[in-house]
């Protein structure tokens, strides 16, 4: 029998986001519950037993009466098994673990322990939307270990009681018209699971994705689009408190493996929604890149050429207009994540993996690869990847342009060993992947190399040509951009060395 499933929609806000949902129209009209206060106390075995299998157990107080709560992990965004009973009192009681999956973990009867705390002010709303009846929660409060230790909550809870998924996504949609609503991105329970680690908010890098061995290909698009989608969310939240470096280089990471993805499922999720929310994608995106670039010269290039030429007073002045013009495009990153056309964009592109045409093609061989296992596709789309990559043979002998494509598909190719790896378990297996990886890592790096040395060098032909003017500081952009010309050549010596690597190794998926 299937673990009963838990659809829920989470979507950050602030407390004036909050106050614009309770007169929404939808909610206004709603059959409305009093407002309730929750106390939800988490609990564990020694060693974080239940956590490390990725379970939850928690028991919520509402006016003196309890439920017991077990979770397992779900998708990562919307779905998660879920089993539900009330308890006799705030503590766990284990004999009502049932067919959970808390119920082997603590056979051996093995004490829990309370963790930390959740209490929320909740209003909730039930909603009709087509055929749907989705419960609409308000909640605004905090999670804490004590009255030193806390963390706030602001954020709305769309669960689906019945009906249909797509009626859950246009409905958020209509309250993401007139509220600031973005993708929920952590759950209350993980929130605590880092607080009581001591984690601060840092730079997300890349998930590792976890793909059943017989998952179908519409299922592994689907976990890589959300663990795409986590990123770019988690980074982003960091760069709207302020600039930071890390997260805007991993907010990019993140929005080019959701592309990649979308460029490697190729014709089996492209239709005409997803091409255009991919192309909104790829535009609004667009001012990443120049910040990103800036901050590469500032942080790197820039001290390297210094530690060549410590006397060299021309410096100065090329830091002091890079560093405003990265200030500038820094800005231009924030007022985009910060508009609405962004945060509409993430919550129709999570509808749509879950929602969209590309799930119902007319074209059976289509259908068949869609719904036939990740691994035979995962396998011939790598295939074909590494084949571009082999067409770019005799690196030394391209041009920017036809190595820069060499590049891209390196990237791809890496990406998509990462969504894929898990398919293909074993030790040998394992070796083969790591090694793989390990080559295409370094080729993309001194490709990468390449590329930032021709970026560098266009950043300062257009400083010099328009914002330096004085003598040492145009003196020391030439000089510059002739020291990295000349240092190109190891890096395509070291570029052709680790091509030569990568095809001469066995692929970890044949």
């Amino acid at each position: 029998m299937a673990a009963p499933t838990e659809t829920e929609l989470k979507l950050e806000c602030d407390q004036r986001a909050l106050e614009a949902l309770r007169a929404h129209p939808r909610l206004a009209a709603a059959i409305r519950r009093p407002l309730a206060k929750l106390k939800t106390v988490y609990f564990d075995a020694p060693y974080g037993r239940l956590r490390e299998a990725g379970v939850t157990l928690r028991v919520r107080t509402f006016r003196s009466r309890h439920r017991q709560t077990v979770k397992a992990a779900g998708d990562g965004m919307l779905a998660r098994p879920e089993w539900e009973t009330r308890c006799p009192t705030p503590e766990p009681d284990l004999s009502l673990l049932g067919e959970t999956p808390a119920a082997s973990l603590l056979a051996d009867g093995a004490p829990v322990a309370p963790l930390f705390t959740v209490d929320v002010h909740r209003r909730t709303f039930l909603v009709t939307e087509g055929a749907s009846e989705i419960e609409v929660a308000l909640d605004t409060g905090r999670v804490l270990l004590d009255e030193a230790t806390a963390t706030p909550i602001s954020e709305v809870e769309l669960e689906l009681k019945s009906g249909e998924l797509n009626d859950l996504f246009r409905l958020a949609a209509e309250l993401a018209q007139t509220a600031d609503l973005r993708l929920g991105a952590r759950s209350k329970s993980e929130r605590g699971f880092r607080l009581l680690d001591g984690e601060t908010e840092a730079p997300c890098h890349a998930g590792k994705i976890s793909l059943a061995k017989d998952a179908s290909t519409a299922e592994a698009f689907r976990a890589i689009a959300h663990d795409c989608l986590r990123q770019i969310r988690l980074n982003e939240a960091i760069l709207l408190q302020g600039p930071d470096t890390e997260a805007l280089h991993q907010l990019r990471v993140g929005v080019r493996r959701l592309r990649s993805a979308f460029s490697l499922f190729g014709r089996v999720v492209k239709e005409p929604e997803g091409i255009a929310l991919f192309a909104e994608l790829k535009a609004l995106s667009g001012p990443f890149g120049r910040g990103r670039n800036l901050d590469v010269f500032l942080v790197e290039t820039l001290p390297q050429e210094r530690e060549r030429r410590p006397g060299e007073p021309g410096y100065i002045g090329i830091e002091r207009q890079l560093t405003i013009d990265r200030d500038e495009a820094h800005k231009v990153v924030a007022s985009c994540l910060a508009s609405p056309d962004w945060r509409k964009l993430l919550l129709a592109i999570l509808s749509w993996v879950h929602v969209g045409g590309w799930l119902a093609p007319q074209d059976e061989k289509i259908a068949a690869m869609l719904h036939g296992p990740a691994r035979k596709f995962a396998a011939k789309t790598l295939e074909k990847r590494l084949r571009q990559i082999k067409r770019g043979e005799h690196l030394e002998r391209l041009s920017v342009e036809q190595r820069h494509e060499v590049r891209i598909a390196a990237k791809k190719l890496r990406y998509g060993a990462q969504f894929f790896e898990s398919l293909y378990p074993g030790e040998k297996k394992a070796a083969r992947l790591k090694d793989f990886v390990k080559a295409l890592k370094r080729l993309q790096g001194k490709l990468g190399g390449l590329n930032d040395i021709a970026t560098a060098t266009d950043l300062l032909a257009d400083v010099a040509a328009s914002r330096l003017k004085d003598r040492s500081s145009l003196f020391a952009a030439g000089l510059t951009a002739g020291g990295l010309q000349a240092g190109s050549s190891d890096l395509l010596g070291d570029a052709c060395t680790a091509y030569d690597t990568l095809v001469g190794l066995r692929p970890f998926w044949r």
